[in-house]
């Protein structure tokens, strides 16, 4: 079973320890949420970022909520509160309504240790899927090299490794799998503007030891033309009933310059992104976040302090859609812990189609 070399998220007492995402790739930081607010902050200010991870977080975020109170109106304000935090990632809901169902039937004094025990389970579960998903993956990895020895190169986009997830990651997953395996392996590393989530998904391979390249966004298209890529493998937010995927914005375009080059492009992701309510990818609600994200970045100076950096003048217009969405006529197979189908198969191969519901 993958360890995570550094661990995401924990309890810690009565309150959560987690890793704080916004202060990395430059430090290591940690920060104790106690209550629902202070989960409810997390996710949305992104010092906790992947569906899977989100959605552990807001389990233990109800969990903080009824440590003072545990009646009807207490669960249901956190309930509220942490499933408006961001409204792409599926899993936050996913992981609301497990911890409903789990407490709403309970009297109120065996709801507290009940939400603690629920929200521990959702972590050990997505350690199990993500070990599953690496597994699958890694017979496609093996398909795609070839021949004994080659290194097989894999670019991914945005991040999806043990940082989003309680395990070994989504996407990341077949390449730790593949490491464990003997199998070599190289990552092209998307910096994944604005954000730059690429730099997590580097200091993480780093931390692994997994040899890896970071890319800018823009230089994928030509790396993939050059016949320089073996396959393409993203995470997803949230995957709809037909395999139309939202994911962080540019998959698109690393999905459209796959296709051009005839390279495979997957998805992977838990079954619980699959969102049977969704019919397509135009109902899945794409988030918008802050102007100031793409105006500015953060780095280092010349003397190792960080600092933010203003791009553009601060009355310059800025758009900043955080998804987008990759029509599922792109993306070759998706992997989930139950293994890899075509996007086309969902709705026939997974009878047990029950979507998340509203918290």
């Amino acid at each position: 079973m993958f360890v995570q070399p550094v661990p995401t998220l924990c309890r810690h007492g009565d309150g959560v320890l987690i890793l704080d995402q916004t202060a990395l790739p430059y430090r290591q930081a940690w920060v104790e949420l106690q209550d629902v607010a202070g989960a409810a902050h997390a996710i949305r200010s992104m010092q906790v970022r992947g569906a899977p991870l989100i959605g552990a977080t807001a389990a233990f975020g109800v969990a903080l909520a009824l440590k003072e109170a545990a009646d009807d109106d207490t669960l249901e304000a956190a309930l509220r509160l942490l499933g408006a935090t961001r409204p792409t990632a599926v899993n936050l809901h996913w992981a609301l309504a497990r911890m409903a169902a789990r407490l709403r039937p309970l009297p109120p004094a065996q709801r507290r240790e009940a939400a603690w025990a629920e929200a521990e389970a959702i972590c050990a579960d997505d350690a199990a899927t993500c070990q599953a998903i690496g597994e699958h993956g890694l017979a496609l990895l093996r398909q795609a090299s070839g021949r004994p020895g080659r290194t097989l190169t894999v670019m991914t986009h945005c991040n999806a490794g043990w940082l989003a997830t309680l395990g070994a990651g989504t996407a990341l997953a077949p390449v730790y799998a593949a490491q464990a395996a003997g199998l070599p392996v190289h990552v092209l590393v998307s910096e994944t503007r604005p954000r730059n989530q690429g730099l997590l998904t580097a200091w993480e391979l780093r931390e692994a030891g997994v040899p890896h390249t970071l890319i800018a966004d823009n230089a994928a298209g030509l790396l993939l033309a050059r016949g320089e890529v073996d396959l393409v493998i993203t995470g997803a937010d949230r995957i709809a009933a037909n395999g139309d995927t939202a994911n962080k914005v540019g998959t698109y375009l690393k999905a459209l310059a796959a296709r051009a080059a005839d390279v495979p492009f997957y998805i992977a992701a838990p079954y619980s992104t699959l969102d049977f309510a969704c019919a397509d990818g135009a109902a899945i609600p794409i988030e918008h976040r802050g102007a100031g994200e793409v105006s500015s970045l953060r780095g280092l100076d010349e003397n190792g302090q960080e600092r933010t950096l203003q791009l553009a003048p601060a009355d310059t217009a800025a758009l900043n859609p955080a998804f987008d969405l990759t029509p599922a006529a792109l993306i070759t197979a998706i992997i989930t812990e139950r293994g890899a189908i075509a996007p086309q198969e969902l709705a026939s191969r997974y009878t047990d189609r029950a979507a998340p519901e509203a918290a």
